[in-house]
């Protein structure tokens, strides 16, 4: 296995986990916090896939997903290429409304298709490229790929931790 198809391996089972997080949730469920200053599925599921988008798309030097269609519409939210959750406030997190499941489904499968592509390119020596300066030691497009993935992978588990304290409807 190379390491692209390493990669593609892992970012592709997201899409089956979100599906899993949010499937049959209703608008109001995606919204419902299972305690004060806890995060709710459907901000979990927004979340990481605003940190997929966002840092995959400046790897890429292109546009996110979020800023070229009507996906923020859909979660009640302006278009801010900024606005990835990080630090969010609780009243900032109260403000992510997606409109249904399939809203946020259809944001991850968007931003994933994108992500897979640019995986297919990578090879070995592409990993070792430093992506961020800001950081001691720099940040490599390797490991800024894993930390993706890892940071997407616990916001899954979360979201699928909060769906299973929800009460029914």
């Amino acid at each position: 296995m190379d390491v692209s198809d390493l990669l593609t391996e892992t970012y592709d089972r997201l899409p089956d986990l979100v599906r899993a997080a949010v499937d049959g949730l209703s608008p109001d469920q995606l919204r419902r916090a299972p305690g004060p200053g806890a995060n709710p599925v459907g901000w979990l599921v927004w979340h990481l896939t605003r940190i997929q988008d966002h840092h995959v798309a400046d790897l890429r030097g292109e546009e996110q997903v979020w800023v070229s269609g009507d996906w923020a519409g859909r979660f009640g939210l302006p278009a801010d290429p900024d606005d990835t959750g990080y630090g969010h406030t609780p009243q900032q997190v109260a403000a992510v409304r997606p409109e249904s499941a399939q809203a946020l489904v259809d944001y991850h499968l968007a931003v994933a298709a994108r992500t897979r592509t640019f995986l297919a390119t990578l090879t070995p020596a592409d990993l070792d490229r430093v992506v961020d300066e800001a950081w001691d030691p720099p940040v490599t497009l390797g490991v800024r790929l894993v930390s993706v993935a890892e940071d997407d992978l616990q916001h899954v588990g979360q979201a699928a931790y909060v769906r299973g304290l929800l009460a029914p409807d």
